[in-house]
């Protein structure tokens, strides 16, 4: 029989745990709190790890920059633990979701153009007929009822102050409403048509037909984290989200430590997972100038060009530190490539700190190590 989680952790000699949690220590709904689940994104750390560094080795009240931002964990937990923030990162959607969590808000009115939206979305009736702007990527991935509904909600973006909001509630809802079995929405390869026996549910299911629901839950879900955040932040903390390459962009001002997480070579398509928010939201793609991209493989070449690529960013991310400032790189270094990287960046490894990680379900199936490495 398997060692239970707290066995484990006992075991565990070299392990920091205090950066390590079981499931119970750090259930779900803690590491997912208000703007970080405001839309599912693979590859991102959990709040609590940003915010035992911050407090570890970051001056307080300084300037924090991420520039492998990501979905923004970095930059939403830098702003509720008092630091402002930086985050930089070559995709769009993922600039505009950082943008949507950390903006500050009138919250009146965002809640009226939430709850019109909600409204319209809700009294809207499909045709039958899929309209011509439709692309053949929504054509093929989305039901027909489905394709009316969020074209339709497209429609409503221009006409509210909380613009972009909307257009991630739309993403949202585009994700959960593809033609896709239940236990694949991660990168579905195909769409599914026919009912199918569903692994998740142990049931026969049958493909979404409709958005209307996913539409209205994740409008006033997303209403609700917004506020949630906005009472949680630090009142006079701001967040700067930059889109483009970290490697060439000059951040405005000196910040006072680096938190960033790196891509994984060959392992998670960033811009792919999200395929459906650039065909409806006709965002900038930037696919090619993605680093570790699992398109490029992992043979040596790629793996030469990761390292130089990400040497690159933290050289570039160094110059914009004030003398002495920490880096702190979250990294699951199975290739050992970081003593490399580190060394052409010009950066010095101060300590090494290894964490034992939960999967989301936080069975010990998928339990796996990362490191942080603390280096000036």
């Amino acid at each position: 029989m398997a060692a239970s989680q707290e066995a484990l952790y006992r075991e565990l000699g070299e392990v920091d745990l205090a950066l390590s949690w079981s499931e119970a220590q750090l259930p779900e709904r803690e590491r997912t709190k208000h703007v970080h689940r405001l839309h599912p994104y693979l590859g991102k750390f959990v709040p609590q790890l940003v915010e035992a560094l911050l407090d570890r080795y970051v001056t307080p009240g300084g300037r924090v920059l991420d520039p492998f931002a990501g979905s923004g964990t970095t930059l939403v937990q830098s702003l509720e633990s008092g630091y402002d923030a930086v985050g930089v990162d070559i995709a769009a959607f993922n600039c505009l979701l950082m943008r949507v969590k950390t903006r500050p808000y009138n919250l009146d009115q965002l809640r009226r153009d939430l709850l019109w939206a909600h409204d319209q979305a809700a009294e809207f009736a499909p045709t039958g007929r899929v309209p011509c702007e439709a692309s053949p990527y929504v054509r093929e991935w989305f039901a027909p009822a489905a394709v009316e509904e969020l074209l339709h909600f497209r429609s409503l973006v221009e006409q509210v102050g909380a613009a972009d909001v909307l257009r991630v509630v739309l993403a949202r809802a585009a994700r959960s409403a593809r033609r896709t079995t239940h236990f694949d929405l991660d990168f579905p390869r195909s769409p599914q048509v026919a009912p199918y026996w569903c692994y998740k549910h142990k049931r026969t299911c049958t493909p979404v037909a409709s958005a209307r629901r996913f539409l209205l839950r994740y409008t006033l879900d997303t209403l609700d984290r917004v506020e949630s955040f906005a009472a949680a932040r630090s009142s006079g903390r701001a967040a700067e989200v930059v889109h483009g390459d970290a490697s060439e962009l000059d951040v405005r001002g000196s910040c006072d430590a680096v938190i960033t997480s790196p891509p994984y070579p060959g392992l998670i398509d960033y811009h792919g997972q999200h395929r459906y928010a650039y065909e409806l939201l006709s965002l900038d793609e930037r696919r090619d100038r993605e680093l570790g991209s699992p398109t490029r493989g992992t043979g040596r070449a790629a793996i030469a060009a990761y390292v130089d690529g990400v040497a690159d960013v933290l050289r570039h991310a160094r110059a914009a530190l004030t003398p002495g400032s920490p880096v702190c790189i979250v990294v699951n270094d199975r290739r050992g490539l970081y003593s490399d990287v580190l060394r052409r960046a010009g950066l010095r490894l101060e300590d090494r700190l290894e964490r034992h990680v939960n999967r989301r379900t936080g069975r010990r199936s998928g339990e796996y190590f990362e490191s942080i490495l603390i280096a000036v």
